[in-house]
Parts: structure tokens; C-alpha cells; sequence
């Protein structure tokens, strides 16, 4: 069966994503610049969220620009602050323990998509339970298209309310450990720098004396 043109330009427009979505990836890897990489984690977020749209998926992309590209990126640059803005190179054999790990997560991953069932499938546990009666009733009781939206704001309002509040709990906590202005960790590390070098250079200078004083204090 042929493919009609919106087909056709859905699919362009998921392989550009995607591509986009692998060269920012391949880009994050490569930098040493903690603000470029997160600059680049931010755009990540934002090309996932424009992908999560062109799939249907509206209010996970709403999520995902909100969370992953407006309040992550927030909390980075503000952890940014008390590190320095690059990153220290590792060497090869240290690099290849993680390169391992991750790509046998993504071997496990594959394999494990071979048990689920095709997309659409009517047969699959999605379409056969309660997500039925979800989008056979969303739309009388709700009047919106997408049914995840009612799902998520209508009839699992109280789940939705928790992780929003979880969230919000973590953004406050966030944003008390880093703290404003003069009392922030940021401005409190720098403040204490100066002090521990001086407090060093104080004890070095009264370690010399007190060996100058050993010293002459030794009878010939």
C-alpha cells in the first residue's frame, strides 16, 4: 500500500528530528565545555519535545519543553556555578567501562521490544482494558481530541496533582541549596576560597618559624 503525502512529510519530519536529536547526542559526548554540553541538553529537550508533537503526543512535548528544556536547564547552570565550566578529559580505558554499560543497556532494550505487541494491535493489554473505555468516553465527557489529556487532567487528576507537586517540591529544594545572592552556595564557595588560602599560607609561614625556632634552638 502506497504512502500518502501527509504520511510522507510525517516521516520526513520524524527523520529530521530524529537526526537532529543524534547529532546534538553525538555533540554532548564530544564537548568539554559544562556550558555548551548544557546549552546543547536544552536543545536536546526541545527537539525531543517538537518530536513528541509531530507523533500526536502534545502534552508530553508540553512536559518535556517545560521540564527538560525550562527547569533542568535552570537547575544545571545554577549546579554550574559551584564546579568549573569544563570538564577534566578521562583517559580511554576509564571511558570504556561506561561505553560497555551503555551499549548493553541499548542490546537489552532492543531485545526487549521484540515481546511487544505491533502498534494499533487491538488485541495488545492497551487496547483490551481500561484505556478502551478511555477512548470511548473521553471525548463525550471532555470534548477533547487528544485522550491523554483528559486522562491525565480529567480522570487521573489526583495522580497529576501529586507529580506536580513532587516536582514542585524539588524545584524549592533545588532552588534553597543554591540559594540568592550573598547567602547562595555559589557566592559562600567563593567567599570560603580565598580564607582556606590564606588560612594555608598563615600555617606555612608559622610551620618556618617554628622550624627556624627548632633549628636554633639544637645546641651545637
Amino acid at each position: 500500500m502506497a504512502m500518502s503525502e501527509p504520511d510522507i512529510g510525517l516521516a520526513l519530519v520524524n527523520i529530521v528530528l530524529l537526526g537532529l536529536l543524534f547529532v546534538v547526542a553525538i555533540a554532548i559526548a564530544r564537548l568539554r565545555s559544562l556550558f555548551a554540553i548544557v546549552m546543547l541538553s536544552g536543545i536536546y529537550s526541545l527537539v525531543s519535545a517538537a518530536w513528541y508533537v509531530a507523533v500526536d503526543a502534545v502534552d508530553v512535548g508540553f512536559t518535556e519543553a517545560a521540564v527538560g528544556a525550562g527547569m533542568s536547564t535552570a537547575v544545571l547552570l545554577g549546579a554550574m556555578l559551584l564546579t568549573s565550566r569544563t570538564a577534566k578529559p578521562e583517559k580511554s580505558l576509564r571511558q570504556l567501562g561506561p561505553l560497555l554499560v551503555c551499549v548493553a543497556t541499548g542490546i537489552m532494550l532492543i531485545y526487549a521490544t521484540v515481546d511487544l505487541p505491533a502498534v494499533g494491535d487491538p488485541n495488545s493489554p492497551a487496547n483490551t482494558g481500561v484505556g478502551l473505555t478511555y477512548l470511548r468516553v473521553a471525548w463525550y465527557d471532555t470534548g477533547i481530541e487528544n485522550v491523554v489529556t483528559p486522562v491525565l487532567g480529567s480522570y487521573r487528576g489526583f495522580d497529576t496533582l501529586g507529580e506536580t507537586t513532587v516536582v514542585f517540591v524539588a524545584g524549592i529544594a533545588v532552588a534553597l541549596l543554591l540559594g540568592f545572592g550573598e547567602r547562595s552556595l555559589a557566592e559562600t564557595i567563593r567567599n570560603e576560597r580565598p580564607s582556606r588560602h590564606l588560612a594555608g599560607d598563615h600555617q606555612n609561614v608559622d610551620s618556618g618559624h617554628r622550624s627556624v625556632r627548632f633549628v636554633r634552638s639544637v645546641p651545637r
